[in-house]
């Protein structure tokens, strides 16, 4: 875009958010299954946050990790989807400039580090599978606590990177945002003004934020499986390779709609495409994470069972 001249600019005081459908029965389905996804979403978060809280035997890095994942994907879905679920339900689709701003920090910031976060995590497999006699001192209290608040430091301060490059930009119109939210990419298309530069930088922190954890996680999984296959027995290897690929399958659901986001040229794609690839990573992995990562294992089985009969005891007495 080329910038207009000062005296014919104006400033846009909001945003219309067009969001995912304009047909009302379409968005009295999309409520319905929103809502139910995203109170699953809060509710296994939750329980896992609580779980790690209360039983010691989940005092371990692994579940340190999840619990930083869970709260993460409490936080990163509750700064979207109520909005996105109050609009499916009004007529006034407008959010203030102000308002869009922080929404777009909240959520580039969060997005950064859960995909900086499952880095950490696979790190932590890695090192608990192919060195599992150095995996007390490898990954000791200090550590964990390191990679955690590294990789929320990283993904808030480089968020305020590429969104202070967006909003230095002037907006003078057209406000319409084809999109639930308010997401960096979409709304960079609404500027007045040359973004060429800001779209350079934007995909430079990409490559650090994306690519860099994807190689990490690739990696460390392919080592963990080479190590399986020379060392386990058949009902072993099924196991393991069960629960690589499932974890490997929400991690390309989750990194390949975002990538497909933030590292594509913005020219030339369907008007509701990007609306689309973002229920993948807002609203459907935030849901799954808490199934694939934590629930299906036995200690939180074994943890939720003692809640249980704890909470029946005390309805006897």
């Amino acid at each position: 875009m080329e910038a207009m001249g000062d005296e014919n600019r104006t400033s846009v005081s909001e945003f219309i958010l067009v969001g995912l459908s304009g047909r009302l029965r379409t968005q009295r389905l999309l409520f319905a299954a929103i809502l139910a996804t995203y109170l699953a979403t809060l509710a296994g978060n939750l329980l896992i946050v609580g779980l790690v809280r209360a039983d010691s035997c989940l005092h371990t890095p692994m579940y340190f990790f999840l619990s930083h994942l869970s709260f993460l994907e409490i936080c990163y879905t509750s700064c979207t989807i109520p909005q996105a679920l109050a609009h499916l339900l009004t007529r006034s689709k407008s959010i203030p400039f102000a308002r869009c701003a922080a929404q777009m920090y909240l959520a580039l910031s969060l997005g950064s580090t859960e995909a900086i976060l499952l880095a950490a995590m696979a790190y932590d497999r890695f090192v608990a599978v192919c060195w599992p006699l150095r995996y007390a001192a490898v990954m000791g209290r200090g550590r964990c606590w390191a990679l955690a608040l590294s990789s929320w430091a990283a993904g808030f301060l480089l968020s305020v990177v590429n969104v202070a490059c967006t909003l230095r930009l002037p907006f003078c119109g057209p406000n319409w945002v084809n999109h639930f939210f308010c997401e960096l990419p979409v709304v960079l298309e609404l500027a007045c003004a040359d973004t060429r530069l800001t779209e350079a930088v934007v995909f430079g922190a990409a490559v650090f934020i994306l690519l860099l954890p994807l190689a990490v996680i690739l990696a460390s999984y392919g080592l963990i499986l080479a190590s399986v296959l020379q060392g386990q027995v058949a009902a072993g290897r099924r196991k393991a390779f069960s629960t690589c690929a499932s974890h490997l399958a929400v991690v390309a659901i989750f990194y390949g709609t975002v990538i497909s986001m933030y590292m594509r040229p913005r020219s030339g794609a369907a008007p509701d495409r990007d609306k689309h690839i973002a229920v993948f990573y807002i609203v459907v992995t935030p849901a799954l994470n808490p199934l694939i990562y934590t629930l299906r294992n036995k200690e939180v089985k074994g943890a939720m069972a003692k809640l249980m009969h704890r909470a029946g005891l005390t309805k006897k007495s």
